[in-house]
């Protein structure tokens, strides 16, 4: 019964995930997708869309503006005219004199133009912070790729262990299955005894036990990464377990450019350009303006009749008119109520916290360079030592097998020997995909994680 248990175990692990056809995942395909699809990625190229329409012409200050104005207006006048104690030529009373529903129109049209000439040249340099401020922003979406894609790698290369582990428990478990075969045919032929059996299904279970639990591991770990790619949660695929690292000469060659290249010391360069043209904009405010101004305008006035002499009725008349006009206007704040000088003594003083800030970011950066390439050679090593620990534990496992088939050893010692060369094969896994994670966190400082190829 008990065999029967683990035979349907160990068929149940050598079976899921097998029925899906996987598609191959490589690096460059992975990192595509996720430049194509991630939101975050999506997100800061709209900020860098929105950024670049402000520094436009259209949001400079630099065009005159023009608005059009249009009226019309109508009137229905009712009127009565009375001459008490008036009369006519021949003697006789004048009859009073009415105006019934006498209609009259005004219509207006008109165009005005403002430009202004001159604003002490605030225009200029905020033209050129925004100029300033979209060089940031793309920078900024710079930082979110560079960000995006080391969560990108480090969810894909642990994918990548999971996968390599997951190789190593099957094979485990198909040394632990030999195992009971070899076992059940040694208790017939009264060569051990039943407890050698029950010591290899035991093994059997813990060995189908953690391969199930990796593989649950690596199922979650691909969804994950799907989330990161912006694609079905259902899809399944195979990823590339072969890590390339980058020679050491390469590196170094990286690391000496490091302050041209690190994105936040670029970042900090860019607000403290933004900060000096604050400086010139707010100085700006001690000098006059100077404006122009342009119209040209119609005017159609279509009046009612009326009277103005006793018995007499004027007839409605109409007239036009057009109009054009030019202008020119000085405008000088001579006091502000200190408004202007207050605005240039921040912005100076934000000025000097940005160049402390600068020095401080370059300052940090040349630490975590520092750091990132000590623990990038401290994991290169121990994967090193870990890569030999794994020829070690094979030649050890190979000889103890061959023991444990002369029957010189006992169950216990061959499976102490197993669980050691699957221990050094997982830990040799983990410190691959580390010793890579690391190394990319040093390519990212170095402001080259973009343009390497991984």
């Amino acid at each position: 019964m008990i065999h029967k248990i683990v035979t349907s175990l160990i068929f149940l692990c050598l079976t899921v995930g097998l029925s899906a056809q996987e598609k191959r995942l490589s690096k460059e395909e992975a990192v595509r997708l996720a430049l194509e699809h991630n939101f975050g990625i999506k997100m800061a190229k709209n900020l860098t869309k929105i950024a670049d329409n402000n520094q436009g012409i259209l949001n400079s200050g630099y065009l005159p503006s023009l608005t059009g104005t249009a009226g019309a207006n109508y009137n229905d006048l009712n009127s009565t005219t009375e001459y008490p104690g008036q009369f006519d030529t021949s003697g006789g009373a004048r009859e009073d004199l009415e105006i019934d529903h006498a209609e009259s129109q005004t219509y207006n049209a008109g165009l005005n133009l403002n430009y202004t000439l001159f604003d002490g040249l605030g225009r200029l340099y905020n033209y050129k912070r925004l100029k300033e401020q979209y060089q940031l922003t793309e920078l900024q979406a710079r930082e979110t790729v560079e960000n995006t894609l080391l969560q990108l790698f480090s969810i894909y290369f642990e994918v990548a262990r999971l996968t390599e582990n997951e190789n190593v428990l099957k094979q485990a478990l198909e040394i632990s299955l030999d195992r009971i075969t070899r076992a059940e045919y040694a208790f017939e032929y009264g060569q051990n005894t039943k407890l050698d059996i029950l010591n290899a299904q035991v093994d059997v279970t813990n060995d189908s036990i953690n391969l199930l639990n990796t593989k649950q591991q690596l199922a979650n770990t691909k969804r994950d990464l799907n989330v990161v790619l912006n694609q079905s949660l259902s899809e399944d695929f195979q990823v590339d377990t072969i890590v390339r690292f980058i020679p050491r000469l390469q590196l170094d060659e990286l690391i000496a450019q490091a302050r041209e290249n690190n994105v936040s010391i670029l970042q900090a360069e860019r607000n403290l350009n933004i900060n000096e043209y604050d400086i010139k904009v707010n100085r700006s405010g001690y000098l006059p303006q100077i404006g122009l101004t342009g119209s040209y305008g119609w005017n159609l006035n279509q009046s009612a009749p009326n009277s103005f002499l006793p018995g007499q009725v004027i007839p409605g008349s109409n007239r036009s008119s057009l109009t054009f006009g030019l202008g020119a206007s000085l405008t000088w704040n001579l006091f502000d109520g200190g408004r202007t000088t207050t605005l240039l003594k921040n912005s100076k003083i934000s000025y000097e916290n940005q160049e402390l800030l600068q020095e401080q970011v370059a300052l940090e950066v040349d630490r975590d360079i520092l750091n990132a390439l000590a623990s990038y050679e401290n994991r290169l090593n121990i994967y090193e030592i870990q890569e030999q620990n794994v020829l070690t534990n094979r030649n050890n496992f190979e000889r103890s097998k061959e023991q444990f088939q002369l029957g010189r050893i006992t169950s216990i010692e061959f499976r102490q020997a197993q669980i050691n060369l699957l221990n050094a094969q997982t830990n040799k896994n983990l410190a691959k995909y580390d010793t890579k994670l690391a190394e990319l966190q040093l390519l990212q400082l170095t402001g080259q994680l973009l343009n390497v190829e991984l």
